[in-house]
């Protein structure tokens, strides 16, 4: 069993995390990076959370620790919601799962079920890229928009008062996407949290300080791993 299992976000390529992945393993600690299905591993299936939750189910197992970035961590969130002994520890790196019902939720939900059509007006993807802070949005199939909004919408129903499961809040003060309020919210919210601010991170920080993030990373895990000792 690795020390460490990963959930990408909303991302068609885990190149960028390379340099992280490359300095924990340096740091001694075994990391397997999960692919997302319709993400980094394709799909003409519209996933919903309930179908991501028995993937994750499947492909972590028990007792483990694992890390959800983002989308990912949304994943997580309502996995251990179902099942709140399935892992060791969580770690939420800059998570989604707040739910906002704010004009930007909104149009994304919106933008996502329009589709094909407006894929070919340039200037409305690049104001959706920039709203959602997804890279990768202009390359979505039309299954995957779907899928987002089925993300979004699941919001709703998270019950973070049944993520027993331990759980570290790592988030960046200077994250746009999912803004640092959204992190005090899920840290009043689930029954047994700690939380912690990088000044200097954005929602990825794997791409804007890969070496604090390996170092912050590293010295959680090990932290849990002591304790279980």
């Amino acid at each position: 069993m690795a020390d460490l299992y990963v959930i990408h976000g909303w991302t068609y390529t885990v190149e960028p995390w390379r340099t992280t992945f490359a300095l924990l393993r340096k740091n001694g600690l075994s990391v397997k990076m999960l692919r997302v299905p319709g993400l980094t591993e394709k799909s003409d299936k519209v996933f919903t959370i309930e179908d991501y939750v028995k993937w994750a189910d499947k492909e972590i197992p028990d007792g483990a620790v694992a890390l959800g970035h983002s989308n990912g961590g949304r994943i997580l969130l309502n996995m251990c919601a179902e099942k709140p002994e399935k892992l060791k520890h969580l770690i939420l790196l800059d998570a989604a799962g707040i739910y906002e019902p704010s004009a930007r939720k909104r149009f994304i939900e919106k933008m996502a079920k329009i589709g094909k059509p407006l894929k070919k007006i340039t200037i409305v993807d690049k104001a959706f890229h920039k709203i959602t802070g997804s890279t990768d949005y202009s390359r979505a199939p039309e299954n995957m928009k779907k899928t987002l909004a089925n993300m979004l919408e699941s919001d709703k129903n998270l019950d973070f008062a049944k993520v027993e499961t331990p759980t570290f809040i790592m988030w960046g003060k200077k994250d746009t996407t999912t803004p640092p309020r959204q992190a005090t919210a899920m840290y009043e919210k689930l029954p047994h949290a700690e939380l912690k601010f990088y000044a200097n991170w954005t929602h990825a920080p794997y791409i804007s300080d890969p070496e604090g993030l390996a170092r912050a990373i590293t010295t959680l895990v090990k932290k849990i791993q002591n304790k279980g000792k």
